[in-house]
């Protein structure tokens, strides 16, 4: 499975950002991400169809998670965004079931670096 993740860059607080990760094949996926200093965190997940999303408490209300299957790519619209979203974010894909647990994915991408500004 190869994940290429895209769309990060440079932000200032309150700008908006949409990250895409292309993926082949049709699996439950997810966005993580780790700020510098900092553990992996879950941001947000869907599954297979698209119809149920999971979301990290912190970013819930700001962050929409969301697929298109007829091209293979999950993205990650990510509104009001403030200095603390500073991170690599990583798309990662699961064979099971959705999950806000890292270790139930199996593939990840090499992630993109999101930088916000104040």
């Amino acid at each position: 499975v190869q994940l290429q993740a895209s769309g990060g860059g440079l932000a200032q607080a309150g700008d908006s950002l949409r990250l895409s990760c292309a993926a082949s094949g049709r699996y439950v996926m997810g966005w993580f991400r780790q700020a510098p200093g900092k553990e992996r965190e879950f941001v947000a997940a869907i599954n297979r169809s698209g119809v149920l999303t999971y979301y990290a408490d912190s970013e819930k209300g700001r962050f929409t998670i969301s697929r298109d299957n007829t091209k293979s790519t999950v993205y990650l619209q990510m509104n009001s965004l403030k200095p603390e979203d500073t991170a690599i974010y990583y798309c990662a894909a699961s064979t099971g079931g959705i999950s806000r647990n890292e270790y139930e994915y199996n593939y990840w991408g090499q992630g993109t670096q999101v930088t916000v500004s104040s």
